[in-house]
């Protein structure tokens, strides 16, 4: 990878963090989940964060608000989005 590459993944990364930071924790748990294993239905979600459905879909909207998680319909079961991160 290029040096100017680098810079920009970097510069793209310190931005992701900077949004990230403001986020209440539930927001940065899920974020850290979709990071390691994405993508992620909402019940998955709470299945590996052991937070309630509620607080899982409150920690997508935020994230969703700042721009970092984006989601799509499952390619397994039509009726469900899953989410990944947008960085």
């Amino acid at each position: 990878m290029s040096t100017t590459a680098e810079q920009h993944v970097a510069t793209d990364d310190e931005e992701f963090r900077e949004r990230l930071r403001e986020l209440p924790p539930s927001a940065k748990l899920v974020a850290k989940v979709l990071e390691m294993d994405s993508p992620l239905s909402q019940g998955d979600l709470a299945e590996e964060t052991l937070l309630p459905d509620r607080t899982v879909r409150y920690a997508l909207n935020r994230l969703d608000d700042a721009g970092l998680v984006s989601a799509r319909y499952s390619f397994e079961d039509a009726r469900k989005q899953v989410y990944y991160l947008d960085a």
